[in-house]
């Protein structure tokens, strides 16, 4: 990945950008190992399951782990994943990080291990997390150490609307581009959004151009544009022409640019109530929908991104991550622990039976009935490349203007070209 040192100037920038005063900083981390009077150790545990039943069941668990720790006190920090990206820029600025804390791994990972601020797992995770499924740890394994325990591990895919589809009269999911653009005329012409989209949100948008950049340029394309910080490769900027072949559609939603993701208007909503025949989400998605609206049940169907005509990347190659749980520098062992908890069979049975994630646990796979979980795993299972989400394999705040400037071009104000001049610009400054 490049020079990865930390840029503690552009944290601090954040930071301020952020509104986080030094007061808030200090609020958790530490060199403290949370103990109290009362001889209890106090773990903070900071995550981004704010839907429901996501949220129940993880307050659940922790308290079934206080109930087989006695000495050991869960407190639960939930922010939504933007609140929580912000706040976790100026806490690593601060050069003070919770007890356990959410990570999906690669550059924002590693740039908060190069700042010293994660503790290394390798030994100390043995030999339970060896029986976890490698592709899960992969994000998590830094210059072949461990920083991190996976929870999840899923890709983005297109989430489809069946009886929507049927009223438009397409009979399968596209698998090509040029075919994906006809489908979305299809539904326009039957006054039906074809796509919800999270606007204001930056990430979900991000989604569209990674998948393109992957199918057109390649995956290796993406990793050498990182290296070499330039982003600007001819495969790169179609990616973007594309996107706005597509935007020019006017396929999302009104109002998208203003939309959030998983608030009652947002892109869950508006997709899990109907009113979108697709949206481009995570394995996740479900959930969410079901959670901000009322979901789809058996109308709701899967398909992966289709391919690019005459591009270098397959359909097979995915994109996407899962989350995992990192550690602050000399944390308690009781978050180790915790941890140890988490990725246990019997802990992982009940992430996959109520909260649709795939298992990273061997074992758990048993535990899967959702057939669109399944076909899910499935992609997965008949990858054969993976990307992780750019905004996390990439410096922070290369990641940033990746979303930035895809969010740009699609409301109309950046060119294909400008995007990937723009992400070359960042990536060169943070050498």
């Amino acid at each position: 990945m490049g020079d990865r040192a930390l840029s503690r100037r552009g944290f601090l920038a954040a930071s301020a950008a952020a509104g986080l005063g030094m007061t808030a900083l200090s609020a958790c981390g530490g060199d403290s190992d949370g103990g109290s009077a009362d001889g209890k150790t106090t773990i903070e545990w900071w995550n981004i399951s704010t839907t429901e039943p996501t949220k129940t069941v993880w307050a659940g668990l922790a308290k079934k782990f206080e109930a087989q720790n006695p000495k050991v006190k869960v407190k639960i920090v939930q922010m939504e994943n933007d609140a929580y990206k912000s706040k976790m820029t100026a806490l690593t600025a601060s050069g003070k990080l919770p007890d356990i804390f959410h990570t999906w791994g690669g550059g924002v990972l590693q740039q908060q291990v190069d700042a010293g601020l994660v503790e290394d797992l390798t030994d100390r995770t043995k030999p339970w997390a060896d029986g976890m499924l490698s592709v899960a740890k992969q994000a998590y394994i830094l210059d072949n150490k461990t920083y991190g325990i996976p929870f999840d591990i899923g890709m983005i895919g297109f989430w489809y609307n069946k009886a929507l589809f049927k009223q438009a009269g397409i009979t399968a999911p596209p698998t090509t581009w040029s075919g994906f653009l006809d489908a979305v005329k299809k539904l326009k012409a039957k006054n039906i959004t074809p796509i919800a989209l999270a606007g204001k949100e930056k990430w979900p948008g991000m989604y569209f151009w990674a998948y393109l950049a992957m199918r057109t340029a390649g995956i290796d394309a993406l990793k050498k544009a990182n290296e070499n910080k330039d982003f600007t490769a001819p495969g790169l900027v179609q990616a973007g022409q594309h996107l706005q072949d597509l935007v020019k559609l006017q396929p999302f939603q009104k109002g998208f640019l203003g939309a959030a993701y998983s608030t009652p208007t947002g892109q869950a909503a508006t997709m899990g109530n109907g009113k979108a025949a697709m949206e481009l989400m995570g394995q996740w998605a479900p959930v969410v929908e079901a959670d901000s609206g009322k979901g789809l049940g058996s109308n709701l169907g899967f398909f992966p991104f289709p391919a690019v005509e005459g591009g270098k990347g397959a359909i097979t190659e995915v994109f996407g991550g899962g989350g995992g749980h990192a550690l602050r520098k000399g944390a308690p062992q009781a978050a180790v622990d915790f941890l140890k908890f988490f990725a246990s069979e019997a802990t992982d049975l009940v992430l996959v039976k109520k909260t649709n994630t795939l298992p990273v646990v061997p074992g758990a796979e048993k535990g899967l009935s959702d057939p669109n979980t399944k076909a899910v795993q499935a992609q997965l299972k008949a990858a054969t490349g993976f990307q992780l989400y750019l905004d996390q394999a990439y410096a922070p705040a290369v990641g940033q203007e990746v979303n930035d400037s895809v969010a740009a071009l699609i409301s109309g104000s950046k060119s294909p070209e400008q995007v990937t001049q723009s992400i070359s610009k960042t990536a060169k400054e943070e050498q």
